[in-house]
């Protein structure tokens, strides 16, 4: 199914005005489970935006069997931070640990390698990506090109960018991309360039994880302004059709929404003034017929 570029993509607040008129948005009040996980569902506990703040979590990390990061997993994206990541989610107890990168880490990916990005004025991206069209000087190349695939420190974890995983039937995708955002990394202007990303999105997925918001589905600001993605939100909603969606980025959208179909989860740790006061968000999938956890 074509998915068409709406006529305000470029403005989402007033995108979602429009839209809205159409739309349901039920808030969710979803408590974590309380007792045990059936042999015949997965228990998955969502973070996002912890800004290497792990350290000053007031609060457990649930058990579960699937553990979901969606992006900013780091404050300044230095490699200190992303072994202090790698080494804090190693001592969490999920059987199964899928991350995906953010605005704030960074990071950028070239031919399946995950390198260290610097911003720009001009752009968040690589150089090793997109070097043509990036002025920067030699000393910036010679060190892009001799960074560090940091895939290789990500040791207690699975990254995926673009990429699906099958834990027991349970199909995730993530991706990392996100509207133009303060020049940081993963950037592509709105309308046509994000639904090029979207458009690889497979269907028939359970668990969509991605840094950005639909528009409509905690993306408000504290200003007022939504900067959630309009093409997200009809991709998911008119093709892709998940369970639910896994994000994070807006602070303020923390919390749970669904579209009466659709389960819109903005897991963000952080809240508006950068402090890890929000706790994971805990919820079960009932696996396929026939599949079994303990097979």
């Amino acid at each position: 199914m074509d998915i068409p570029i709406h006529p305000l993509t470029h403005n989402p607040t007033m995108a979602w005005k429009e839209i809205s008129k159409t739309q349901r948005v039920i808030k969710v009040t979803m408590k974590p489970p309380s007792t045990g996980v059936a042999f015949n569902k997965a228990r998955v506990v969502c973070m996002s935006d912890t800004h290497s703040l792990t350290h000053y979590m007031k609060f457990d990390i649930p058990d579960g069997d699937i553990f979901i990061h969606a992006g900013d997993f780091t404050k300044c994206g230095r490699m200190v931070e992303v072994v202090e990541f790698n080494q804090w989610i190693g001592t969490l107890p999920h059987k199964h640990k899928i991350v995906i990168a953010g605005n704030q880490p960074l990071l950028y990916s070239s031919s399946n390698t995950l390198c260290f990005s610097f911003r720009t004025k001009h752009t968040g991206l690589s150089i090793l990506d997109d070097l043509p069209t990036l002025g920067n000087t030699k000393e910036n190349i010679a060190d892009a090109v001799q960074t560090l695939n940091i895939r290789d420190v990500l040791t207690n974890c699975t990254y995926i960018e673009d990429e699906l995983v099958e834990i027991w039937g349970i199909r995730i995708y993530g991706s990392p991309w996100q509207p133009e955002f303060c020049n940081w990394a993963f950037n592509v202007p709105r309308g046509l360039p994000c639904l090029e990303k979207w458009n690889k999105i497979p269907e028939d997925i359970d668990i969509l994880v991605t840094h950005t918001p639909p528009v409509g589905h905690g993306d408000l600001c504290c200003s007022g302004v939504r900067a959630g993605c309009v093409e997200l939100l009809t991709t998911i909603q008119k093709r892709v059709r998940p369970k639910y969606h896994v994000f994070g980025h807006i602070h303020e959208g923390y919390g749970i929404t669904s579209d009466g179909r659709v389960i819109y989860v903005n897991a963000s740790t952080c809240d508006i003034n950068y402090l890890p006061n929000n706790p994971p968000i805990v919820f079960d999938v009932t696996l396929p017929p026939g599949v079994r956890k303990d097979e």
